[in-house]
């Protein structure tokens, strides 16, 4: 069974955030990166497809140089190879263009199964992989917690609302974005971190994948959030100030 898995390399969630000098990205000087997390679940959720099936798994990054390191982690996990698509603007592209990317550096392994995370820490669009698979012609699936092979294809347990699951089959080829928490994370070895180091890393520049770049600009500006702070008295009587109150929470704070 041959899977690839699509992952991303994003901020680590405790790295101190400022605006770039554009005032269109993050300032990206002394930021520490990691696995996108979502990612990292589709990524144990093939190893063990892999470990109990046989197979090969094959992880799919678009990313400067920098995400090597991610893709070194991958290989440490467990992971056979890899593509590093090459790309030094990835965050001036939207949704359809990196999927367009992810999904012709795929194309050619004609893959069993294709796995990414539901979505991305850093924008959080939710819309790479199901374009993928609509680009690659693949059914897909959605918020997968998880993945059982069959006669015929695939078994998978989907999350829905409201603590209710739902339980599908699917031919193969796929296309599955995994939802978080579906199962354990391992920690790379010693002896995995020492394999990595001689496992396969393909790079392709992505102009030479002929994707196109979708025209939607996906970030005009970006901003922290302003911190506010602010006091008001009510007054009248309890009874008129307990209303006031009432209303001011229903209407301007909308919790109620």
């Amino acid at each position: 069974m041959k899977i690839a898995v699509a992952i991303k390399q994003v901020p680590d969630r405790d790295s101190q955030v400022r605006i770039g000098p554009s005032g269109r990205w993050i300032d990206e000087a002394d930021l520490q990166y990691a696995m996108n997390e979502p990612d990292a679940y589709a990524l144990e959720e093939a190893l063990l497809l892999k470990e109990k099936h046989g197979g090969e798994v094959i992880v799919v990054c678009a990313g400067p140089e920098r995400v090597g390191i991610t893709i070194r982690e991958a290989l440490a996990k467990g992971a056979d190879r890899a593509i590093h698509v090459v790309c030094d603007d990835l965050e001036g592209r939207d949704a359809l263009g990196v999927a367009r990317l992810l999904a012709e550096a795929i194309r050619p392994e004609n893959p069993d199964l294709v796995l990414t995370g539901l979505q991305s820490e850093d924008l959080g669009l939710g819309q790479t992989g199901v374009i993928m698979a609509e680009l690659l012609g693949l059914p897909h699936s959605t918020l997968i917690l998880q993945v059982e092979k069959t006669d015929t294809g695939l078994k998978v347990k989907r999350e829905l609302e409201e603590g209710w699951f739902q339980s599908i089959e699917l031919p193969t080829p796929a296309l599955l974005t995994i939802q978080s928490g579906g199962n354990k994370l391992r920690y790379a070895t010693l002896l995995g971190i020492k394999r990595a180091k001689t496992k396969e890393v393909r790079t392709v520049a992505a102009a030479d994948l002929g994707a196109e770049t979708s025209p939607t600009v996906l970030l005009e500006r970006v901003a922290l959030p302003q911190k506010q702070k602010s006091t008001q008295f009510l007054s009248g009587s309890p009874k008129e100030a307990a209303a006031a109150l009432v209303e001011k929470l229903r209407f301007e704070v909308r919790v109620l």
